[in-house]
């Protein structure tokens, strides 16, 4: 058998070293790319990092974790698609990859293109505010935000990526108005929360929680259904006053449809055992990954095509269409 061994490279990169039993030629035996819909530093970046970190101890293939930004996910996810079903060009995605053919009039791909390999884990978002917003809880938001339709701007990591639709979801259940203002990345749309340029936006605890702790954020309340242990303090959007609300990110591993079965067995087994380790659980959960899984390609699947219907019912409720 094969076995992946990580390590850090400079900028965004990840190089992973597999090793491939001479006889066998058994999956891979080439280098391997994960390709990422999304900049370096946000959520799925520092996810895949940390996995990555585990998955094996030799350095015989490489595997590049690559960034490739840009239509909020689209172009990577069209790459990805139109990429051989070989096992040797992956994607490692958010709900983007669900949401964006329910938002956008044409996309290069269907998610029927793709082969779920695991879904890695959940995670709540942060909704956090520039300090100068005279608002420290969601009920004060919506009270300001009915007050003044449209003045309150809120960035997001590209539209119809997980956060905007989080926010979105806000939007539609407390009956206001705000202005949406998408990035290209989590950090771009951070960064001009903490100048001030935007007042609200609503990302990972990855990327916001050391912002908070260090006081350049407002943070009003998580996503979630329930508190994160690493941020006891704050509470959900349900229990700051939306009764019903809960909104995750997610993290799952794909190919392309008719990807080779033993590349999808040996994908997820690897990705499965790091998510398993101990020390990986910890960093993830640091990260605001509430739920670790590991799941079953099939499992992937199923949810997969559950979570395209429930956000395609919120998308077409909030009437977030671009041509």
């Amino acid at each position: 058998m094969s076995s992946f061994v990580a390590y850090l490279s400079a900028g965004s990169l990840i190089s992973i070293g597999i090793t491939v039993n001479a006889q066998a030629q058994a999956y891979p035996v080439k280098p391997v790319r994960i390709i990422l819909p999304f900049t370096a530093g946000g959520g799925l970046d520092t996810v895949m990092r940390i996995l990555a970190q585990k998955v094996g101890d030799s350095n015989r293939q490489t595997v590049v974790i690559e960034n490739r930004p840009g239509a909020s996910g689209n172009i990577a996810f069209e790459f990805v698609a139109k990429s051989e079903p070989d096992g040797y060009t992956l994607l490692a995605s958010t709900p983007s990859i669900v949401t964006n053919p329910n938002i956008f009039s044409k996309v290069g791909y269907k998610v029927d293109d793709f082969t779920a390999i695991s879904l890695l884990g959940k995670a709540s978002l942060l909704v956090v505010v520039h300090p100068s917003l005279p608002a420290r809880s969601i009920s004060e938001l919506v009270k300001l935000a009915k007050a003044k339709p449209g003045a309150i701007r809120f960035s997001s990591a590209g539209t119809g990526s997980s956060n905007h639709l989080a926010v979105e979801m806000l939007r539609m259940m407390a009956g206001i108005d705000m202005l949406h203002v998408p990035y290209k990345g989590g950090p771009q749309a951070l960064h001009d929360v903490i100048s001030g340029q935007v007042e609200l936006t609503s990302l990972s605890f990855a990327e916001t929680l050391p912002q908070v702790r260090a006081n350049r954020v407002r943070a009003l309340a998580q996503t979630g259904d329930k508190r994160s242990p690493i941020a006891l303090d704050i509470p959900t959007v349900e229990q700051a006053g939306i009764k019903g609300y809960a909104a995750s990110t997610w993290y799952v591993v794909f190919g392309q449809a008719r990807m080779p079965s033993e590349a999808v067995s040996k994908i997820h087994s690897e990705f499965r055992r790091a998510s398993l380790l101990t020390d990986v659980q910890e960093r993830l959960k640091g990260a605001g990954v509430g739920e670790v899984i590991g799941s079953t390609p099939e499992q992937a699947a199923q949810f997969v095509r559950e979570e395209s219907v429930r956000w395609g019912k919120v998308i077409r409720a909030a009437g977030a269409k671009l041509d």
